[in-house]
């Protein structure tokens, strides 16, 4: 009994992968079979964010390969194809944002937070070595040296020298 349920769970597993569809489409020529490929490289899956329509399983990019296909068919250019996603899924969809002011953060940002996080370290080095040129007397105020003197008294008196 055992090993039957263990057979049907791998068959029903197995048949999973079965069920996943290959896309197959047919072009009229070969500059349209990579213009096809260039578009589905170029743009984002929108669920999942990290891959391309060319390589996403998603539902939803199986779609959008079936759409981008079909605009191919219609006589569409890639433009016209990209403008047509963006209207419908946003910038996002693009891997390659146009610069504008809803994304200036996104192109930017970066160069922004490296100039930042080096002008910070330089700030700390400069510090730092003021700090280490400044004797550790200057360092100290009033109070804080007799303090000092005060406790290296009471441990030399405390201390037996051998």
């Amino acid at each position: 009994m055992r090993r039957l349920l263990i057979v049907l769970l791998l068959g029903i597993g197995l048949a999973g992968g079965a069920r996943a569809a290959i896309d197959t489409y047919t072009f009229s020529s070969d500059a349209e079979r990579e213009r096809f490929h260039d578009l589905t490289k170029e743009l984002r899956c929108p669920k999942c964010q990290n891959q391309d329509i060319a390589d996403s399983n998603a539902p939803i990019a199986a779609d959008l390969r079936r759409e981008i296909h079909r605009m191919l068919q219609d006589g569409q250019s890639d433009q016209q194809i990209v403008d047509y996603l963006v209207a419908r899924y946003g910038d996002f969809v693009r891997y390659k944002p146009p610069l504008n002011a809803r994304t200036a953060l996104l192109w930017y940002g970066p160069a922004g937070l490296l100039l930042g996080g080096l002008l910070v370290l330089g700030v700390i080095v400069v510090r730092r070595r003021r700090v280490e040129r400044t004797p550790s007397a200057a360092r100290l105020d009033d109070d804080e040296r007799a303090r000092l003197a005060a406790l290296l008294a009471h441990e030399e008196r405390d201390t037996p020298y051998p």
